[in-house]
């Protein structure tokens, strides 16, 4: 039995209601049904139509959360339809977008008016339940796999010998007798079974690819196997011999086995998206004047604090405000190691507390990484390149094109030849054609490439990255966070050996940047410090009633305390190479200087080797030409472009883009407007820095060595999927005519066409 507003299979029995005629696959189908005159005529589009609720109280820029829902018992498209418009009729949903293939519901919604909990009662109440869907795929392919073998052996014993003109005394039966006809009406029996049991969902795919005016795979598959079924099953029924189940057998095993081994792969290599959404905490403990509270996360507000103890996930990006422990972040940066947290830290909403216990303080607006992740990925997975819609268009001609050949090559082989070979012949021409190997070139390479660059602490936010990373011809790159570490740290220090010890004893309890590492760096003396005064130019104050001085010249030529040469030439020297130094005196002259600076990060000058090998190497600083020729000394950096602000950064990349494509690499933060003017955008971030819209890339774990390993797997990715389109494109202009010709057997085309499915999924798949 159809159902009544889909056309699939109905289960047994099938979903009714007494109040609405007709027969459905699904609660969804038939809630669908309840709201129309015609069930029969509909289509998902009018469905959603139909069942949208036009007083949605939410607009779309009221949503300020997402909700990734696993959803079982979506059964077909009509479902997505159901989903999408029972998900926006809900309180405080703005949109709603149900994806089949994946079985996810994507929901943005306002948080002060429903939350997740809220939102899968909603889908669950209209007969689908949250989870992953257990379906039966293994049992119909093992039930097809015994029928399927029983089937082969039969041709192999007794019917292809008979076909080949061995002499019926010499074989056990006579295919010509009562025996004969008997083992044929066996081999119609488990012929069935593979047929309409194991190739189920392949018919149902080929039905609902009609209906949709969409051909597929599954179109030219289930017409392949149901003709060679039906061609055999006449024989049989008027008293024939020459029977082709073999070919309806190995197309359906051939086709399911390929897809059962392409979905796991699937799964393999866009698992993170499932395990980000597992990772998303869903309540978070509130310190509150008498206690805490437990509270949804999505009922959080900026600056109030939420305990987390040792084995909880933290809820948001935060800031630690007390406590220590550590931390697995290993779901954002792929490192396994835990992370040491004291106050002052950042932590990364969806990491896990493995030991301790923190109070972090909620950001205004609460966010979080793994949250941001999730949706990045999503969009990828949901999006098309460039190259994706050319090859679905590319598709949508290619199947009814070999339709069109197909009856061609029947109607010319009966014109020419038997109708037996004629439709042969044709059955050939529909299993040899692949149009799947083209359909998954492109997305499965490049969901294979954004999960090896996330497992190295890289996230892809535009799955385009991967068409123009590799035409591009200049990286710039940002010297402040990305070839340095962007903190303030001791360099050298010359003169007395208890001036380091002076300043940080001076410095201990101020918060400024030079001072802090003055402080990290040294011990400070013993004495008391008194009479702190700040000044642009450096601090003065008294250690155990003793006058010194830390800063610049300027503040001892003031105060004429004297500043031997020595000293002041390595101040000087400092200033010149783009350095913090500060003089450090007492007794009325300088005793010693402490340098400060930006310090380089580790491996920068291998990760400039690494991308200069395919492009030119551009460095921008805001620094003088002193401070930057360190870098211009590198043999792999082609120029350097210093004393450009923040604000002239985008102004240089339009510059460069004139001799050719640009990436430029930023902190994503006052950087991003060049991010956002290059045609490659990367970001380095750390944890709960993950930011940077403008980014087409974030670097959330590591160095400048990221980036060398992302044009890497760029260029990797870009390859396969070359490689795979160039396959499939040379696989049916090759295999195709051969079927036209009459020079391929049935078997052979429908082994073949899955084979080249299976070396396109598994050449994807490479290095996972």
């Amino acid at each position: 039995m159809s159902c009544t507003l889909c056309g699939l299979p109905t289960p047994d029995p099938p979903v009714t209601d007494p109040d609405v005629e007709g027969a459905f696959c699904c609660q969804g189908c038939l809630a669908v049904a309840q709201t129309l005159d015609d069930p029969a005529g509909v289509d998902p589009e009018t469905a959603r139509e139909s069942l949208a609720d036009a007083g949605a109280e939410t607009p779309a820029d009221a949503a300020d959360a997402t909700a990734f829902l696993p959803i079982e018992g979506m059964h077909c498209t009509t479902c997505e339809a159901f989903l999408e418009a029972r998900a926006e009729g809900a309180t405080g949903v703005a949109s709603a977008a149900a994806n089949y293939p994946t079985g996810t519901l994507k929901v943005e919604y306002d948080s002060g008016k429903t939350d997740e909990g809220e939102l899968e009662e909603a889908v669950a109440g209209a007969g689908y339940g949250i989870g992953e869907s257990d379906g039966n795929d293994d049992g119909r392919l093992l039930v097809g796999a015994f029928f399927g073998m029983m089937t082969m052996l039969w041709y192999v014993l007794f019917l292809y010998p008979a076909y080949l003109g061995v002499p019926p005394e010499t074989l056990l039966l006579d295919t010509t007798g009562l025996a004969g006809q008997y083992l044929l009406l066996n081999i119609w029996v488990m012929a069935t079974v593979v047929l309409g049991y194991t190739g189920a969902p392949v018919l149902r795919g080929a039905y609902v690819s009609v209906r949709a005016r969409q051909p597929n795979m599954d179109l030219l598959v289930g017409l392949a196997a149901t003709a060679a079924y039906a061609y055999s099953t006449a024989v049989i029924l008027t008293g024939g011999t020459e029977v082709y189940f073999d070919v309806s057998v190995v197309v359906v095993l051939a086709v399911t086995v390929g897809e059962r081994y392409e979905k796991r792969v699937r799964e393999r290599v866009s698992d993170r998206l499932g395990d980000l959404t597992a990772e998303r905490a869903e309540t978070a403990r509130v310190r509150t004047d008498g206690g805490t509270e437990e509270r949804a996360v999505d009922a959080l507000s900026g600056g109030e604090e939420v305990v987390v103890r040792a084995g909880e996930r933290v809820p948001v990006d935060a800031e630690v405000t007390e406590g220590t422990g550590t931390a697995d972040e290993s779901i954002v940066t792929g490192e396994a190691a835990p992370v040491g947290k004291e106050p002052g830290d950042a932590v990364v909403g969806g990491s896990t507390l493995t030991s301790g216990g923190l109070v972090v303080a909620v950001p205004d607006p609460p966010t979080s990484t793994v949250d941001r992740l999730v949706a990045s990925l999503w969009e990828i997975r949901a999006g098309e390149s460039g190259a994706r819609r050319l090859v679905d268009r590319l598709a949508g001609v290619f199947v009814p094109a070999v339709l069109v050949l197909a009856a061609l090559t029947v109607a010319w082989g009966v014109l020419t030849g038997s109708p037996a070979e004629a439709v042969l012949a044709g059955v050939t021409v529909l299993a040899v054609s692949c149009p799947c190997a083209l359909g998954l070139a492109t997305p499965l390479a490049v969901t294979a490439g954004v999960r090896r660059a996330l497992d190295d602490g890289v996230v892809v936010t535009d799955g385009s990255l991967f068409e123009r990373a590799p035409e591009v011809e200049t990286v710039a790159l940002d010297k402040t966070g990305t070839l340095t570490t962007g903190e303030m740290r001791l360099l050298d220090t010359a003169g007395a050996e208890r001036a380091l010890g002076v300043a940080a004893a001076v410095e201990r309890l101020a918060d400024h940047p030079v001072a802090r590492a003055i402080a990290d760096a040294g011990d400070p003396v013993e004495g008391e410090v008194e009479s702190v005064e700040r000044r642009d130019s450096g601090v003065s104050a008294t250690l155990d009633g003793e006058p010194v001085l830390l800063g610049r010249r300027a503040l001892f030529e003031e105060r004429e305390w004297n500043v031997p040469d020595a000293l002041g030439a390595r101040h000087d020297e400092a200033v010149d190479a783009g350095n913090v130094p500060t003089l450090v005196g007492w007794d009325g002259r300088a005793r010693g200087v402490i340098v400060c600076g930006d310090a380089t990060r580790d491996g920068w000058e291998d990760a400039v080797d690494d991308l200069a090998r395919n492009a030119a190497v551009v460095v921008l600083t805001g620094d003088g030409e002193r401070a930057a020729e360190r870098f211009e000394r590198h043999p792999a950096v082609e120029r350097v472009l210093a004393d450009v602000p923040p604000e002239g950064k985008a102004e240089a990349v339009d510059r460069l883009r004139e001799a050719g494509p640009v990436a430029m690499v930023g902190d994503g933060v006052n950087d991003a407007p060049a991010l956002a003017a290059a045609d490659v955008g990367i970001a380095m971030g750390e944890g709960a820095q993950l930011a940077a819209d403008a980014a087409d890339a974030v670097v959330v774990d590591g160095g400048p060595e990221r980036v060398a390993e992302t044009f890497g797997v760029v260029r990797d990715t870009n390859r396969r999927v070359r490689e795979n389109l160039a396959w499939a494109c040379g696989y049916n202009a090759v295999a195709v005519p051969l079927a036209v010709s009459g020079l391929l057997n049935p078997v052979f085309a429908a082994v073949a066409m899955a084979g080249s499915s299976l070396l396109v999924v598994a050449n994807s798949a490479r290095g996972l």
